[in-house]
């Protein structure tokens, strides 16, 4: 069976430990083992017996908008077939139109914002337009929910849905599944949109990682595992530990993700 990790980040060799350092700060979490470089990722996937990836940027200002494009495009050019790239925007970004032509002209698959870190509501009025230019052209990867602030909450991602739904939203760690409580509804479980697995399995017990899954259903479901904050094997070992069925399996680990990268 095929595999593609629908969910990672990797950084220039020589800013890649600062880079993960930064993230671990971010998430209050010890130093990480991998830094991202794209050497470490292409060995964690084959390691893992994992075929192809998407890699995201983050763009954290404005003016690192057409710089971390550049970059994924590069690694994504200079590894064809096995590596697929999602670019950034910034909420305050002056040429976001003109930048997702860009991002199209240069095969990236999809644009990536991460609220939190980028620190404005997924939401935000000033993003509203380039939301609506991206129907039918590229899809909205959204990192969603943190307990700690209101950036991604689902219930911003489920406007957007709502706002435009020619828009292919993917909501990242199960659409926000950290905000709730026991017991509650997820908010997009009903919603015209897709969610990763990533993130969550190392947080979870394995019953609740099996109701996730069941929640949204394979259909709606892209694997990912966060490179480089988790191996790629361990979240491997734990999305396969589900009892699924082959089809389903197939549908979470590489048909979906296929058809959004038009993969034949």
């Amino acid at each position: 069976m095929k595999i593609i990790d629908f969910h990672n980040h990797i950084y220039p060799e020589k800013i890649a430990r600062k880079a993960t350092d930064a993230v671990g700060a971010f998430y209050d979490m010890p130093a990480m083992e991998r830094t991202g470089t794209i050497d470490e990722l292409l060995d964690s996937h084959k390691a893992a017996g994992i075929d192809t990836c998407v890699i995201h940027a983050v763009a954290t200002t404005p003016h690192q908008v057409e710089v971390v494009n550049d970059y994924v495009a590069k690694m994504a050019y200079e590894n064809k077939g096995s590596i697929y790239a999602f670019g950034s925007l910034h909420q305050d970004y002056d040429n976001k139109i003109m930048e997702i032509d860009r991002c199209i002209s240069m095969g990236l698959k999809g644009i990536k914002l991460h609220p939190d870190t980028q620190q404005f509501n997924v939401d935000d009025e000033k993003l509203l337009e380039a939301y609506e230019y991206m129907q039918g052209k590229l899809p909205l990867l959204l990192h969603a929910g943190d307990y700690r602030y209101d950036y991604s909450h689902p219930r911003r991602i489920q406007r957007i849905c709502r706002m435009f739904p020619d828009l292919l939203v993917i909501a990242a760690h199960f659409g926000g599944w950290s905000v709730y409580d026991e017991g509650v509804t997820y908010l997009l479980s009903e919603e015209n949109c897709m969610v990763d697995t990533s993130s969550t399995s190392g947080f979870t017990t394995p019953e609740k990682f099996k109701e996730l899954i069941h929640t949204f259903g394979d259909s709606r479901l892209l694997f990912g595992t966060d490179f480089p904050m988790w191996d790629p094997k361990g979240e491997l070992d734990r999305f396969m530990a589900v009892n699924l069925s082959d089809d389903q399996r197939e549908n979470i680990l590489y048909k979906n993700a296929a058809d959004i990268l038009k993969i034949k």
